[in-house]
């Protein structure tokens, strides 16, 4: 009924502003009293009598049904179509400023389904840029207010990212409460690719919470659930969600398997970016599952490196191939080589979110200790310790917490050490 209303109203004010009378209107299939009844929101329009109203009233028929021209109507797509190319290239700022300019243009009013497509971006944005507050806000807003107006794709899509916004911030009865809802009900919805993308959320919330039998269970039901979609795409987010869980616990060869398994599916079926993509955090897990190929672990990341400095994807996969290549180093004795790696994460650091930032001060407080740079290293572990107080309390934190005082340790700053120590045990309820 509102969007009869607005119809209504967009054709009586250019009726009014042109200086046509109802009578002027005059045709066939348009009576006075239809017009009337059209102006006042009590009759729907045919989309030939819309036509046929714009023609006489001449006047853009995307105005009468959305309520803004043509050429407002292109500006605004095409803003749209700029803001999902700076996120997916990984420049989140501009994408994240982009959005926000066009939500506050009063022509996307009339336009739902595109507002709700840059209130969704500039959700995914917001996460991007680590704020985690501001992307729960968003996407809660979204669920609330636009529910009733997405597709189904949709609603799983932001329930994915919402789940992953909650166990970053630490609310992992929030991540599988959200991730439940959907996938836990009496009758589960048939399983697709956006639903096998939603149990890779929530089976990292289990793990992360520690409910590590019901993540073992329900990993191996998402690989069933994969088996069943039968895509390329649905079978690596299982395997990969399942190597996760293996190396979160400590099962590190099943881990390696995985990812392997998954690598070599995506290696023939992924498109270019992503595979370079997927190499590098194939890289994470055989560092640590298997240190003494680290040299192989170097040599493949140059690789990549370059493959993803002559492409488009976004610069956190750019950081994390730079961060891991500063491990192999470290782990083949080369701290030099190390600091090089190092010091090209943290240029880039400034608009990650902020666990990749405490990753990669405490990797360079790491690279500095063992250059002898003792100075250097206690600035960069001080740069973590101000990450930390505001993390949230979890294994991970607690984990960042103790590697800090392992490095506080080596340079010789004792206090402090003890403190990193003190709060390590604390996050664990110690």
């Amino acid at each position: 009924m509102i969007g009869q209303d607005l119809v209504g109203q967009r054709i009586k004010a250019v009726r009014r502003q042109r200086g046509f009378s109802q009578a002027q209107l005059a045709h066939p299939e348009l009576s006075d009293s239809y017009v009337s009844l059209i102006e006042s929101g009590k009759r729907t329009p045919t989309p030939a009598v819309l036509e046929l109203l714009a023609q006489k009233l001449d006047c853009s028929l995307t105005y009468l049904v959305n309520g803004v021209t043509a050429e407002q109507m292109d500006e605004i797509e095409l803003g749209l179509s700029y803001a999902q190319l700076a996120l997916e290239n990984g420049e989140v700022a501009e994408a994240r400023t982009r959005y926000a300019e066009l939500l506050g243009d009063s022509g996307l009013a009339g336009l739902p389904q595109l507002r709700q497509d840059a209130e969704y971006g500039l959700a995914l944005a917001t996460h991007a840029c680590g704020d985690l507050d501001g992307a729960i806000t968003l996407l809660n807003e979204l669920r609330q207010h636009a529910s009733a107006a997405m597709a189904p794709e949709r609603h799983v899509s932001v329930a994915v990212i919402l789940t992953r916004c909650y166990r970053e911030h630490g609310d992992l009865t929030q991540a599988v409460r959200v991730a439940e809802g959907i996938l836990g009900g009496a009758v589960r919805p048939v399983w697709s690719e956006g639903l096998i993308e939603l149990g890779t959320a929530l089976l990292a919330a289990y793990a992360e919470r520690g409910d590590l039998l019901r993540a073992y269970q329900f990993g191996a039901e998402l690989r069933a659930a994969a088996e069943l979609v039968g895509t390329p795409r649905a079978t690596v987010l299982a395997l990969w969600a399942e190597a996760i869980v293996a190396a979160e616990t400590g099962r590190l060869d099943d881990a390696l398997t995985l990812a392997e398994r998954a690598l070599a599916i995506y290696s023939e079926n992924g498109e270019p970016r992503g595979v370079a993509g997927l190499r590098v955090d194939y890289a994470q897990i055989r560092l640590m599952a298997r240190p003494f190929e680290a040299a192989a672990c170097r040599d493949m990341l140059t690789r990549v490196e370059t493959e993803l400095q002559e492409s488009s994807i976004g610069a956190t996969f750019k950081m994390k191939c730079a961060y891991h290549l500063t491990r192999a180093e470290l782990l083949l004795g080369r701290p030099e080589r190390a600091r090089e790696h190092i010091q090209s994460v943290l240029n880039m650091i400034g608009e990650m979110p902020k666990d990749l930032q405490t990753e990669a001060h405490l990797l360079a407080s790491e690279a500095m200790a063992r250059l002898g740079r003792s100075e250097e290293a206690s600035g960069e572990l001080t740069s973590v310790a101000e990450l930390l107080e505001r993390a949230p309390s979890n294994r991970q934190t607690a984990h960042a917490w103790l590697t800090a005082a392992q490095v506080l340790e080596r340079i010789d700053e004792p206090a402090r050490s003890v403190d990193a120590y003190q709060r390590a045990l604390a996050c664990v309820g110690l």
